[in-house]
């Protein structure tokens, strides 16, 4: 295999939704992220929308506890309000971790279990396939040398949060429910405040 290193081809591919899955491309982001974003958007005079992502809901004090949120992309062509065409992201410098990590991701296999995965949709990934479909760790740590110490602490960060809420449920702080019925989470949904989990 010649040296590949990973470099951004700014083609924006990572800021859109995937075209013909709405809703499907999915940039978590923390609630500090949130926080930064939203001064960030202010300042920019741009239209910057959340929704919740990873929740839990907490029958003990009724609440749902928030541990991470994802952009809306529903603007008019449907992608990052932070992105723009002739320069690409326009906050490198502020971007959230998981902008920072990709094309690695951290693909969610239930609410507790997340595993570290390289975006498809990726134009480099896609020009680069045939090096990258069998590539071991280190190669993978070489080829994207600047993202994959970001992919880690993501991970980390993923784990740190979800430890965090099984701590509380040990101390008997809060009861998450392993079994819920889909209307008594709607319901939930609906009626009970919000408490953001940092970690």
């Amino acid at each position: 295999m010649n040296k590949l290193i990973y470099e951004c081809m700014k083609c924006g591919i990572c800021c859109f939704e995937i075209p013909g899955n709405p809703g499907t491309k999915r940039i978590p982001l923390y609630p500090e992220e949130v926080s930064e974003l939203i001064k960030i958007a202010k300042n920019k005079n741009l239209n910057f929308k959340v929704i919740e992502d990873l929740v839990f809901p907490d029958i003990l004090n009724q609440k749902i506890l928030v541990l991470t949120y994802k952009i809306i992309l529903d603007n008019e062509d449907q992608c990052c309000p932070f992105y723009e065409k002739s320069v690409g992201c326009t906050i490198q410098n502020s971007k959230p971790l998981a902008c920072q990590a990709y094309p690695l991701a951290l693909k969610r296999l239930d609410a507790f279990r997340f595993e570290l995965s390289i975006d498809t949709l990726c134009n480099f990934v896609i020009k680069s396939y045939d090096n990258l479909k069998n590539i071991d760790l280190e190669k993978l740590k070489e080829i994207f040398k600047d993202e994959y110490p970001k992919a880690e602490k993501f991970y980390r960060k993923n784990k740190n949060l979800q430890f965090e809420i099984r701590r509380l449920e040990v101390e008997n702080k809060i009861k998450i429910p392993r079994e819920i019925e889909i209307v008594n989470y709607n319901n939930f949904l609906k009626e009970w405040q919000r408490e953001e989990i940092t970690v």
